[in-house]
């Protein structure tokens, strides 16, 4: 079968075509109903609920599967790979529906244009979560399809399905593979009904390990990067950069650039001076020659970002709230603490790169882009066409962490590519990334809580702030109805079970670009949490463990804390004492409703903080490949340990000073700790698993560092 042999069309449902409008359509009407201070909390809800939006693709066979003669399967893949292996995971769902051998399956990389067009992109940990109905419906429905075409030809009413066959149940000699069955013309037909799903009880690829389907390529060294990209007659692009942020171009003139041997043409236009020559390093050299004049703004330090976080903590959106935690802290023993983060770069080893073709009536661009569909609207935006005449293809990403959603890279090759009349290929350096990208924004949280006499919160309260995730992403209207990013405020709400609660969430202009970071707030807000959480178990004279455990609701999501608590305090050990000069440090969130618990064990060596061992136990519902999610849980603390212990991004006069990783240290395989991983499986059906391990880490070493030293470090990075 091919995929223009497509034997009918699925029509998107009416919730399908409604999600896109119904959280500002329906929240507007929600506001109008309850007012608007409850109608954001009931957005808060659902935001903070880990379940997100059903995936609205198509469900058409042919648009999904390719069947090859020799009866290989080739899957298209909608989703990026940037080393989370997804392409892995979601080929297993399609493997165990279809009913083919691991080995007959692999994956074509989507581009913005299809065959399955992805307009959410890569990120949030949502892939596999919502792509889970979706593959396994659509593989179903083809293997249906090819069971009763295979029926026909065998001239038996019912047939069964092994291993890419289709095959007579009463004499198994008698099979027709899908290759065969596919070649053949054919009208092919959906079934009436629904199509069965595989039952848990039978899976046998779900569920299990799977070699990933990447790493050959990479291990040969034939996987394409945005910095591999080529074209015949291509050409190379760099653009001039302002030596302070927020600094405005005012004039710019060629100079003497066109003068320079290898430079083909100097582009300027709205604010925009680029050069294109036969070589990058040409390019980038061209640069000096222009005439630039810049205005510049007041200057700024990231001191002066702290500030205004704190300044505004106390103004903003409730996020969260039951009963009255202002009532309940008056008269009472409150104990206050204030937790902050700084600003952190994404750091990806790759910088961003894109190769863009202007035609005069298509674009075709190639970039390590984790939302292809969105660059390529940004590039139809850039140049004045329409947005169905431009394909991207993104590339294998060394590293995405939500930098790679747009890339300016993209347009500027489009702008210079236009200008030229030729490809254009922009790499951005080094320098260029850590500088001129947005970064993972400051955050501040205030807390005051109470207990009562049994140790036990009786109220909590806490003020949040922090620069733009997700804000400058979603429409104005969008922004007015949440009150406060909710990117922001990721893993700021709390599971524990408070009388008096109160969360609130001020999102902070701030004048440095911020955008979203692995987990978004995840990581910054469960170190202010978990931290503070230990705070009031140790001044109620309780044990840290004991203490979360006590405070867990008799919910569904209680239970499942409870139950990765102890695995992950069974794992370490922690009844027992650390060894002499070590303490342990214990944290634990949900995000993307799974559920993830640290152990940290931390000393000092050579007067320098030291990371000895975690132990992570992580309940994602189920886990597709528990390799992948292995791999993911560890590659996550890791880069939260990274953020942890050395990371934060630096402010003089208005220019970042990091321009690379000599002044902006991260995690070393020297500094890695010894990292044990425990896979939880509460149900049939998978939940976020690229961001959600690492959200504990911060904490659990705050927390562990408090145990050996007496002493609250509430500022990262600690080391």
């Amino acid at each position: 079968m091919k995929r223009d042999d497509r034997p009918q069309r699925w029509r998107m449902t009416r919730r399908g075509f409604l999600i896109g409008l119904g959280l500002v359509g329906g929240g507007l009407a929600l506001g109008a109903a309850l007012g608007l201070p409850a109608a954001r909390l009931a957005l808060a809800d659902l935001l903070g609920d880990g379940t997100g939006p059903p995936a609205s693709f198509p469900k058409e066979p042919a648009i999904w599967f390719a069947i090859q003669p020799d009866g290989r399967v080739v899957m298209a893949m909608p989703k990026v790979e940037m080393g989370q292996g997804v392409h892995t995971a979601l080929a297993q769902l399609a493997a165990e529906e279809l009913g083919v051998a691991w080995e007959q399956i692999s994956v074509t990389q989507s581009s913005s244009i299809g065959p399955v067009r992805d307009p959410a992109g890569t990120s949030a940990s949502y892939s596999v979560m919502g792509l889970f109905p979706v593959i396994r419906e659509t593989a179903a429905t083809l293997r249906e399809m090819l069971r009763a075409a295979g029926a026909e030809q065998l001239g038996i009413a019912q047939a069964a399905i092994e291993q890419g066959f289709v095959i007579d149940p009463a004499n198994p000699a008698r099979r027709i593979g899908f290759g065969e069955l596919a070649a053949q013309p054919r009208v092919w037909q959906a079934p009436a009904e629904a199509a069965p799903l595989t039952p848990p009880d039978r899976w046998r690829i779900i569920g299990q390990p799977a070699p990933r389907l990447d790493l050959p390529a990479k291990v040969r060294g034939a996987a394409i990067y945005g910095y591999d990209a080529r074209a015949e007659g291509m050409l190379y692009g760099a653009v001039a950069r302002p030596p302070h942020l927020g600094a405005k171009l005012r004039r710019a003139a060629p100079g003497t650039a066109l003068s320079r041997p290898g430079v083909v043409q100097v582009v300027i236009r709205d604010g925009f001076a680029g050069v294109v020559a036969e070589s990058r390093l040409t390019a980038y050299a061209a640069l000096n020659d222009l005439e630039l004049e810049w205005e510049l703004p007041p200057p700024f330090t990231h001191q002066d970002l702290a500030e205004r976080l704190a300044a505004q903590a106390g103004s903003g959106t409730p996020i969260q709230q039951r009963g009255d935690a202002g009532a309940a802290l008056r008269g009472t023993q409150v104990i206050e603490a204030t937790y902050r983060t700084p600003l952190a770069a994404h750091a990806n080893l790759e910088p961003q790169a894109a190769l863009v073709d202007v035609q005069p009536d298509r674009v075709r661009a190639w970039v390590s882009t984790q939302s292809p569909v969105q660059v390529a609207e940004s590039i139809a935006a850039t140049l004045g066409r329409p947005a169905d005449t431009v394909e991207v293809t993104p590339t294998y990403l060394g590293g995405g962490f939500g930098r790679k959603l747009l890339i300016t890279a993209a347009n500027e090759a489009a702008i210079l590519s236009a200008a030229a009349g030729k490809p254009v290929h922009v790499g951005w350096t080094r320098t260029e990334e850590f500088r001129y990208s947005y970064l993972r924004p400051p955050t501040y949280a205030a807390f005051r809580a109470t207990l009562d006499g049994q140790g036990n919160i009786i109220a909590l309260e806490q003020r949040h702030a922090s620069g733009n995730v997700l804000f400058d992403f979603i429409p104005a209207p969008l922004r007015w109805l949440l009150g406060s990013d909710f990117g922001a405020w990721r893993g700021a709400r709390l599971v524990y079970n408070i009388p008096n609660l109160l969360v609130t969430s001020q999102t902070v202009e701030l004048p440095v670009p911020t955008g979203p970071w692995r987990g978004l707030g995840l990581l910054a807000n469960v170190f202010a949490v978990e931290s503070f959480i230990d705070e009031l178990a140790h001044a109620a004279g309780s044990d840290p463990l004991e203490f979360r455990l006590r405070h867990l609701p008799d919910s569904d999501l209680g239970q499942r804390f409870r139950a990765t608590l102890l695995a992950v305090a069974e794992m370490a050990g922690w009844r027992t004492p650390a060894p002499v000069g070590r303490a342990r440090g214990i944290a634990c969130s949900v995000d993307m409703n799974t559920v993830a618990a640290h152990v940290a064990e931390v000393g000092y060596e050579d007067d320098k903080l030291r990371v000895y061992r975690v132990w992570a136990a992580v309940d994602p519902g189920l886990a597709i490949n528990p390799d992948g999610l292995a791999a993911q849980t560890e590659g996550g603390i890791m880069m939260g340990l990274s953020a942890t212990l050395f990371e934060q991004v630096t402010i003089s006069e208005g220019r970042i000073d990091a321009g690379n990783f000599d002044r902006y240290p991260l995690l070393t395989i020297a500094d890695a700790p010894e990292v044990a991983v425990q896979i939880l499986r509460s149900g049939d059906q998978p939940f976020g698993g690229g961001e959600p391990p690492m959200g504990p880490i911060a904490a659990a070493v705050a927390n562990a560092l408090f145990a050996l030293t007496g002493e609250r470090k509430r500022q990262l990075p600690l080391g």
